[in-house]
C-alpha cells in the first residue's frame, strides 16, 4: 500500500541554511525592486557622510577663524576647498545650507525608500506568495486537508507569509544595508585614525559570540509559540462553528476557559521570548556604549597631541562611530526577525512542497463531454496505510443507470464515490469512465461531466444564484431557475426577501438543513452531468420533502448515470442497481425486488424500517410497506 502523505507538521527537516538561500532565491524574483531600493540606500548613506563632514569641516572652520595661526583651514578630499580670504559669516551660511540642503534631500530619498520597500514587500511579494499557497491549496488532495488542521493553514497562509516578507525588508535587505554601511563607516573611520578604529570596534567579536548564542536559543521558542497559535485559532475557529452545539449543552464557560488557557499559553510563551529579546537588546546597546568611552578617552588624547583634528577628525569619528553603534544596535532586531521569518518561511515552504497527490497526467486526454460508463476493476483504496476503506470492488455501471449505496457508517460507500472524480486515486486496481482510466482524464473535463451532493452541503456568503451556478458561473438567469425547479428549491428561494438575489449568510445558516441541500442539488443539475454523484443527500430532509425531490429529479436522472448513497428503503427502491457494501466490499447487489427475495443485510435494514414505520413513502405504483 501507497503510505499517506505526512502532514504539514511533520514534514522532513529542512536546514536553516537550506532555507535562507530559498528565501534568497524568492527575493531574486523582483531583484529590479531590491536594487532600486539598495540603490536609494545607498544615496541616503552618501548624503548623511556629507552631511556629517560639512558639520566637521564647519567646525575647524571656526576655529581656524578664531585662531588661524594654531588651527590650519581644513581641507577635505570630496569637499569644496573653503576660501582663506572669505568673509567668514558668508562661508559659515554656505556650509549651513548645504547641511540642511543635504538633510532635506535626505528626507525626501527617506520617503522613497520607504515608499519602495513598502512596494517591494506589500504589494509584490505578500499578495504574490499568499497566491501561491492558495493556489498550492486548492491543487491538493482532500488527504492533506484531513491530515492538517483548518488552524493551522489560515495561520500559515496569514501571519506566516508575512513572515516571509520580514525576512525579505527586514533581514535581506537590511543585513545587505548593515553590510554596506559598516564597511564604509570602516573604511571612512580608518583613513581618520586607523589606530582609534580599532580601539573602538575591539568589542564587536564579543557581539558576533552575543548574536549566535542568542539565536540558537531563539529558534526553538519561536517554533513553539507558533503551534501554540495554531492551535488557539484552531479552537476558536471550532467554537465559532460549533456555537450552536456548545450553546445547546449549556459548555459556554468551560469552552471559555478552554479558549483562555490557550491565549494564555501562548502568551507565556511570548513573554518568555520577549522578555530574552528585551535582555539581549540592552547588552548590544550597553557594548556599544563602551566605544563611545574609547572614544573621548582615547580620541581626546589624540586631538590634544594634535594626531587628529577636533572637528574634521574627532567630531566626524564621533559621528561615524554612532551611526556604526546604531548600526550595530539592530543587531538584536535583526537576530530577532530571522528567527521569526525562518520559522514562518519553514510553514510556508511545507505547504508549497506538499506533494500534489491528484494531478494531470502529462498527455492528459480531453473529453468535454462524458458519456458516462462507470466501470471498478479490481480497486483498493485506503486513507491510512494497511487499513483500506474500499477492498477489491469489480463494478460496470452502463450510461444512464441508477445505483444506490447501502452500508454501515464506515463501510465504504463515500470513498468509493470519491474515486470517480479523482479526490482520491486508488492503491490498486482502476477506475474507468467511458473506457478511460480517469487518471488519463484532464481534471476539469473530468470534474465538469460530474454532479456531486455531499452530505454536508456547503454554500459560500454570496446570493442564491451565485451559489446555484458556482459550479456555472456562465449560467443564465433562466438555467439557474429551471435547476431550481428541478430540485424543488424555486418556491422557497422566491419566498426569500430578494429571492434569488437574497444573499445567504456564512455556510448557508440561515436556511434550513432541507433548504441547503436542495440548492446543492439545483447546483449540480445545473452543470447537466453525464454523471451524479449523491452522498446520502436526503439525511436532512423530511420524508415528503424527499418524496418531492426525488419526484422532481426522475427527469434529470433520465440519462444520467447516477450514484446515491441512501439509507431509506423508499430512496433505495429507485434505483436500478443497489449495492450493499460492509468493510470495504460489496456484499450483496441487485434490484430491490431481488435484494428482498435474499437473505442478508438489504433484507434486514428493510425489515427494520417497516417495523419502525420509516417506510411510509413507498414508489409510485408500490403499496406502502409492500417489500416481501
Amino acid at each position: 500500500m501507497e503510505e499517506p502523505p505526512p502532514t504539514i507538521a511533520a514534514a522532513v527537516p529542512v536546514s536553516n541554511w537550506a532555507l535562507v538561500r530559498r528565501l534568497f532565491g524568492l527575493a531574486w524574483r523582483y531583484r529590479l525592486r531590491c536594487i532600486q531600493v539598495l540603490a536609494l540606500q545607498l544615496v541616503l548613506l552618501t548624503l548623511g557622510l556629507t552631511g556629517l563632514s560639512l558639520t566637521g569641516l564647519g567646525i575647524d572652520y571656526i576655529r581656524h577663524v578664531m585662531d588661524p595661526a594654531e588651527v590650519l583651514l581644513p581641507e577635505m578630499k570630496f569637499l569644496p576647498t573653503l576660501p582663506a580670504d572669505g568673509e567668514p559669516i558668508l562661508v559659515l551660511l554656505a556650509i549651513a545650507g548645504g547641511i540642511l540642503g543635504f538633510a532635506v534631500l535626505r528626507a525626501l530619498l527617506n520617503y522613497a525608500y520607504t515608499l519602495s520597500i513598502n512596494i517591494l514587500v506589500q504589494r509584490h511579494l505578500v499578495v504574490d506568495l499568499r497566491g501561491e499557497v492558495y493556489d498550492k491549496l486548492q491543487r491538493l488532495s482532500f488527504r492533506f486537508f484531513d491530515a492538517n488542521s483548518t488552524g493551522s493553514i489560515i495561520t500559515r497562509v496569514t501571519g506566516d507569509v508575512q513572515a516571509v516578507r520580514m525576512f525579505v525588508d527586514q533581514v535581506m535587505i537590511q543585513c545587505v544595508i548593515m553590510v554596506i554601511s559598516l564597511t564604509v563607516y570602516v573604511i571612512f573611520m580608518a583613513s581618520l585614525s586607523p589606530s582609534l578604529t580599532l580601539a573602538c570596534l575591539a568589542t564587536t567579536p564579543v557581539l558576533a559570540i552575543m548574536s549566535t548564542v542568542f539565536s540558537k536559543r531563539i529558534q526553538h521558542r519561536y517554533a513553539q509559540s507558533r503551534k501554540l497559535i495554531d492551535r488557539m485559532v484552531q479552537h476558536f475557529a471550532e467554537s465559532v462553528q460549533g456555537m450552536q452545539v456548545t450553546k445547546a449543552f449549556g459548555r459556554e464557560d468551560e469552552d471559555r476557559a478552554a479558549f483562555e488557557a490557550k491565549n494564555a499559553a501562548v502568551l507565556a510563551q511570548q513573554q518568555g521570548i520577549f522578555w530574552r529579546v528585551s535582555l539581549f537588546s540592552p547588552a548590544v546597546g550597553l557594548l556599544t556604549r563602551i566605544n563611545i568611552l574609547i572614544l573621548l578617552g582615547f580620541g581626546g588624547l589624540q586631538v590634544i597631541r594634535g594626531e587628529l583634528a577636533l572637528g574634521t577628525g574627532l567630531v566626524i569619528f564621533a559621528g561615524l562611530l554612532e551611526q556604526f553603534s546604531g548600526q550595530v544596535n539592530q543587531v538584536a532586531t535583526l537576530v530577532n526577525s530571522v528567527q521569526q521569518s525562518l520559522i514562518g518561511a519553514r510553514r510556508v515552504f511545507e505547504i508549497l512542497d506538499a506533494p500534489v497527490e491528484v494531478r494531470n497526467a502529462p498527455n492528459a486526454v480531453r473529453r468535454p463531454r462524458l458519456e458516462g460508463r462507470v466501470t471498478f476493476e479490481h480497486v483498493s483504496f485506503a486513507h491510512r496505510s494497511g487499513d483500506p476503506v474500499v477492498r477489491e470492488v469489480d463494478l460496470d455501471v452502463a450510461p444512464g443507470t441508477c445505483v444506490a449505496i447501502l452500508g454501515a457508517t464506515g463501510a465504504g460507500k463515500s470513498s468509493l464515490m470519491s474515486l470517480i472524480p479523482r479526490f482520491f486515486d486508488p492503491q490498486s486496481g482502476r477506475v474507468l469512465i467511458d473506457g478511460i482510466d480517469v487518471r488519463s482524464l484532464h481534471l476539469d473535463d473530468l470534474r465538469h461531466g460530474i454532479g456531486l451532493v455531499f452530505q454536508e452541503s456547503f454554500l459560500f456568503s454570496n446570493t442564491v444564484a451565485a451559489n446555484i451556478a458556482f459550479g456555472h458561473p456562465d449560467a443564465t438567469r433562466e438555467q439557474v431557475e429551471k435547476a431550481a425547479r428541478i430540485a424543488a428549491a424555486h418556491d422557497f428561494i422566491m419566498a426569500l426577501p430578494q429571492g434569488y438575489d437574497t444573499v445567504l449568510g456564512e455556510g448557508g445558516n440561515s436556511l434550513s438543513g432541507g433548504q441547503r441541500q436542495r440548492l446543492a442539488l439545483a447546483r449540480a443539475i445545473l452543470l447537466e452531468p453525464a454523471i451524479l454523484l449523491l452522498d446520502d443527500p436526503t439525511a436532512a430532509i423530511d420524508a415528503q420533502t424527499e418524496q418531492e425531490i426525488f419526484t422532481a429529479l426522475d427527469n434529470a436522472i433520465a440519462g444520467r448515470t447516477t450514484f446515491i448513497v441512501a439509507h431509506r428503503v423508499s430512496t433505495l427502491r429507485r434505483a436500478d442497481l443497489i449495492l450493499v457494501m460492509e468493510n470495504g466490499r460489496i456484499v450483496q447487489r441487485g434490484t430491490h425486488a431481488e435484494l428482498m427475495r435474499s437473505p442478508g443485510a438489504y433484507r434486514r435494514v428493510a425489515a427494520l424500517q417497516l417495523l419502525d414505520g420509516r417506510d411510509l413513502d413507498a414508489a409510485p405504483g408500490e403499496p406502502k410497506g409492500g417489500v416481501a
